[in-house]
Order: C-alpha cells, then sequence, then structure tokens
C-alpha cells in the first residue's frame, strides 16, 4: 500500500506538540490542552480529536488481539465472511 509522506505530517505535528505526559495519559487532554495542541500542532480541534479518537479505537483492537479467546473469534468470524468484499480471500 502506497502512503503519502505528508500524510503523516499533521499526526506528527500533532504529537510533538502534546507534553510526555499528554502522549504517556491521552485521559489528561481537555479542552484547554486540545486546543494548545491544534494551535502548537497548525491543525484543527477537531483533528486533534480524530487522532485520539483512532488512538483509542487502535488500543481496544491491540487490547482484544491480546486476549487469545477474542482472537480465536476474530479469525473464526473472518472465515465466515467467505471473503466477500475482501480482495485476495
Amino acid at each position: 500500500m502506497d502512503i503519502d509522506d505528508d500524510a503523516f505530517k499533521g499526526i506528527e505535528a500533532i504529537i510533538q506538540s502534546m507534553t510526555p505526559t499528554e502522549r504517556g495519559k491521552p485521559e489528561v487532554l481537555n479542552g484547554s490542552r486540545k486546543k494548545r495542541i491544534a494551535a502548537g500542532s497548525g491543525t484543527s480541534i477537531q483533528d486533534v480529536n480524530k487522532l485520539i479518537k483512532q488512538f483509542n479505537e487502535t488500543k481496544k483492537v491491540m487490547h482484544m488481539m491480546s486476549n487469545k479467546k477474542n482472537m480465536a473469534n476474530m479469525m473464526r468470524q473472518m472465515k465466515g465472511m467467505g471473503g466477500k468484499g475482501l480482495p485476495g480471500m
């Protein structure tokens, strides 16, 4: 998959605009912190919120995948899909 390097520049700017505490514990982010991060990164508060939401969703998936039972269930569900709509399956 080809991904343009420019696609990550905004994400990188947002992360670099966070303090080490904010990077380690995103739950501390409140409205004023998000506003500061957006201003420091040259992005919008919506962009900051979107990144935080994506991070939280990814964290949930990774947690689910760390559980062997959940992983087995996900694999069964994927096999049950029969490759519909998924190229190469």
